[in-house]
């Protein structure tokens, strides 16, 4: 009986460990807090730069095998999507800024990134394991939260990230139609 309830407890907080948040984490239907963001070539934003368009928001690390994995994925999405219907940023939580900056390079990434230099951002988004997609509407809005690696060019989370910001499904370019969800 000893060894029953010590292992349930063991399970409890491994439970409670694994879907702990990070402190003053904005949880789904919350709202972004203002903070600013800090560009690898020195300019700072604000996250209320995005307002007034959906924002997909990528949190990432040069040593993170599955971010690594993503990013092209991203970029293609990005190519398509970012500054027409929705805006799309990187957050790294590198310690080693070069490492981050070599990344962006080798990768060939185009959307804004921005170092996370304090671990505020990646608190405040609930990055407490990376890599992590946040959805968030026009006005600061956390609509979802993904967390690992995805193909996100792949039609079907497309068509997902379409529905989620209310988005018209964009033509199939081989066949003018919209794109079916086939979810």
């Amino acid at each position: 009986m000893k060894i029953f309830l010590l292992l349930l407890g063991l399970l409890n907080v491994l439970a409670s460990v694994a879907t702990a948040g990070t402190p003053g984490e904005v949880k789904v239907g919350g709202y972004l807090r203002e903070s600013t963001l800090h560009g690898f070539d020195g300019k700072t934003n604000t996250l209320s730069e995005y307002k007034g368009k959906p924002l997909l928001i990528n949190v990432w690390a040069s040593w993170c095998g599955p971010c690594r994995a993503e990013m092209d994925s991203l970029e293609r999405l990005a190519a398509r999507y970012n500054g027409k219907e929705f805006n799309m940023i990187g957050i790294s939580t590198d310690d080693n800024n070069l490492a981050a900056i070599a990344f962006i390079k080798q990768s060939g990434v185009t959307f804004d990134n921005f170092h996370d230099r304090k671990l505020l951002l990646e608190n405040m988004l609930g990055a407490n394991t990376i890599p992590l997609t946040i959805l968030v509407d026009e006005k600061g809005l956390i609509l979802t939260k993904v967390r690992g690696a995805r193909e996100w060019d792949n039609p079907k989370i497309i068509a997902a990230i379409e529905k989620i910001f209310q988005l018209e499904p964009e033509p199939d370019p081989m066949f003018g139609l919209h794109m079916l969800n086939l979810n």
